[in-house]
């Protein structure tokens, strides 16, 4: 009759052993997976924002409508494009194309504005294009992480300019519109992006 003959104590120590390298490993494996895919979650949606912005930027450039508008007060008129180096805004412009599937009464010109504010991209437009007083636009915060924006602006010249309508035409009447903007956003983790825009006349 054989005798029953179980584990000695070196072989359940060993065999724990073994099972803890194992589970370490594993936990590393799964926590290394998870990192992983955070980063890549974080990626796409940043990837996201980014389409996001430059389409609406191109939209915007690209539907510009050449229609000055009133001041809150009425007593005088903006630009159809302002870009400036202004505390409250870099870029302002009246574009066409708005949409209205609801069939509200309301017309389809739109004044958009954009701003940087703590490395931010905010895109705002107002309801109607001559704001009256005390009317705030409707804000929308596009993508962070904005280390720098730069948009340049085609003249009839060939030139390309920073500010609009260029220092040569301030003042002048019936400024022509850019022939094309050209946009270059600089990026956390993506770098710098370019994208040259065509306005039509």
């Amino acid at each position: 009759m054989m005798r029953a003959r179980g584990f000695t104590l070196i072989e359940l120590l060993v065999a724990m052993a073994i099972f803890a390298i194992i589970s370490v490993l594993a936990m590393g494996g799964l926590n290394t997976f998870i990192t992983q895919q955070t980063l890549a979650q974080q990626n796409l949606q940043q990837l996201a924002e980014l389409q996001r912005t430059v389409r609406m930027l191109t939209w915007d450039f690209a539907q510009l409508y050449p229609r000055p508008v009133r001041d809150e007060l009425g007593s005088s008129t903006q630009a159809a494009l302002v870009a400036a180096d202004n505390n409250d805004y870099f870029l302002r412009l009246t574009r066409g194309g708005w949409r209205n599937p609801a069939g509200l009464k309301r017309g389809t010109l739109q004044r958009v504005q954009y701003r940087l504010e703590e490395r931010q991209l905010i895109r705002e437009y107002w309801p109607v294009v001559d704001a009256p007083l005390g009317m705030e636009p409707r804000s929308e915060v596009l993508i962070a992480g904005v280390e720098d924006l730069l948009i340049e602006y085609l003249d009839a010249e060939d030139q390309w300019n920073q500010q609009w309508p260029p220092l040569r035409l301030l003042g002048a009447q019936n400024v022509p519109q850019p022939r094309a903007a050209r946009i270059t956003l600089q990026l956390d983790g993506w770098g710098e992006i370019e994208r040259l825009v065509e306005m039509t006349p």
